[in-house]
């Protein structure tokens, strides 16, 4: 009788026993088989509640185990499916109930416990979830991150740090963890002991690049930026070879007007290529600004832009074409804002810059080509048939001129200065036309639009 309880069991596996998603643990202790000595009634009774469990059908599981319990009160696996199927059915004072009455019985049984604490979880009640988890650290040492979890969620900042403190210690230092670490010190305003940590981890290890980066960024976020500047020098003492220190030295040479150092850290950061693109990104705006109000070191700017290469993104090109543009520097301007388009071709704003920029620079064939393509994507967009009645007057092509401008205004909606624009070029082109009525027309309705603004 035993046996066929046991290939119940081996059968219905995935159905008692799932993988749960709060838990880190990899439980290797499954829910006991030995039910002692049952008859055949319990075990029918048995293997309909996992039948019907296995199909959803969580009432008749819970009926099935109920004359379980009837025949033998004393096994703990019926309350452990007891109360796994009232938590599906959202009854979660019986779920509990149940649950409790599992572990009771089976108080080393790890997957009770568990099952115990992800209940616990899911109804928010920490507390509880606390005093059972400290159970399940007893087996499996993972838990006690859980346990620093909810210490954190009960405010309990103190015994969250205490365990953080043990288990970085015992098994090294993790990035989930620190993440606990700095929400604690942020949320609770322990900028020193922060600092104070990461201190003793360099003093512990003085090789690990992370932690001297780390604490350059608290001093600097502390307004320490003395101590913070000292500490990347130690860290380029320590490992000349480092790239990511520079992240913060060209910053410290740029504010202490050491240019020439902080041209060639700049530089070291776009190429390197353990440094993130959203990072060089953040150096490169920061020269361009540099750049904006000491002009000499422009070419420096061109030069790291070229180092980055196909790690640019629009970002980038977007900066550089903004600062050639406050420089009335067009064709510059021009040339990183079409290769911004380049890298994303749906974007209105990039592509109302390349288009008028084509017209200051009297580019009117490339213009009109362009926004030709651009009212075919973007058909409601005025600027677009704007673009080219303009480039098509301007190569005296005053038939088509007027045909794209009449079929774009149609689109203006409460935009009288570029409805007044619309009627100035068709009154361009019906005088390239020779049609002075109708030139007159649009130049009066040009002209009353101007006198309303």
């Amino acid at each position: 009788m035993k046996q066929n309880i046991y290939i119940i069991f081996l059968v219905f596996g995935a159905l008692l026993f799932p993988v749960y998603n709060y838990s880190q643990g990899d439980l290797n202790k499954k829910p006991t088989d030995d039910l002692g000595d049952v008859d055949d009634q319990f075990q029918e009774y048995f293997f309909e509640a996992l039948k019907q469990k296995g199909i959803e059908n969580y009432e008749r599981s819970i009926d099935a185990l109920l004359k379980c319990k009837t025949l033998d009160k004393s096994i703990p696996v019926v309350y452990y499916e007891l109360g796994k199927n009232y938590n599906k059915l959202k009854n979660f004072g019986s779920a509990e109930d149940a649950l409790k009455e599992a572990v009771d019985k089976d108080p080393s049984n790890e997957w009770y416990l568990d099952a115990l604490y992800q209940f616990y979880i899911e109804q928010n009640d920490y507390d509880k979830a606390i005093k059972t988890v400290k159970q399940l650290v007893k087996y499996h040492p993972d838990y006690k991150e859980d346990l620093a979890g909810l210490y954190f969620k009960t405010k309990e900042f103190d015994e969250a740090l205490k365990i953080l403190d043990e288990l970085d210690s015992e098994f090294g230092i993790t990035m989930s963890r620190d993440m606990m670490r700095n929400r604690i010190y942020e949320v609770t305003g322990r900028k020193d002991d922060q600092i104070k940590n990461l201190e003793a981890r360099i003093d512990n290890n003085p090789d690990k690049e992370s932690n001297y980066i780390a604490l350059i960024f608290r001093y600097s976020e502390n307004n320490e930026q003395d101590k913070a500047f000292e500490t990347a020098k130690e860290l380029l003492k320590i490992n000349p070879n480092s790239q990511i220190v520079h992240l913060a030295l060209y910053k410290f040479y740029l504010e202490q007007n050491d240019t020439e150092k902080a041209i060639e850290s700049m530089k070291i950061v776009v190429r390197s290529n353990e440094i993130r693109p959203e990072a060089k990104l953040k150096v490169l705006a920061d020269f361009v600004d540099f750049v904006k109000n000491n002009p000499e070191y422009e070419s420096d700017l061109v030069e790291a832009t070229s180092l980055i290469g196909d790690q640019n993104t629009e970002k980038s090109f977007l900066e550089l074409g903004q600062y050639y543009l406050a420089k009335n520097d067009k064709a510059n301007a021009l040339k990183y804002f079409e290769e911004a388009l380049k890298l994303d071709q749906d974007n209105l704003s990039i592509l109302k810059n390349v288009l008028l920029l084509h017209l200051d620079l009297k580019q009117y064939k490339e213009a009109n080509e362009k926004s030709n393509k651009a009212i075919e994507k973007f058909p409601s967009q005025p600027i677009c048939y704007l673009v080219s009645g303009v480039a098509l007057n301007e190569l005296k092509e005053p038939k088509k001129a007027a045909e794209v401008l009449e079929s774009g205004l149609e689109w203006i909606i409460d935009d009288h200065k570029l409805e007044t624009d619309f009627y100035s070029q068709l009154s361009i082109a019906y005088t390239l036309l020779n049609n002075t009525a109708k030139a007159k027309s649009f130049s009066d309705k040009a002209k009353q639009l101007e006198t309303q603004n």
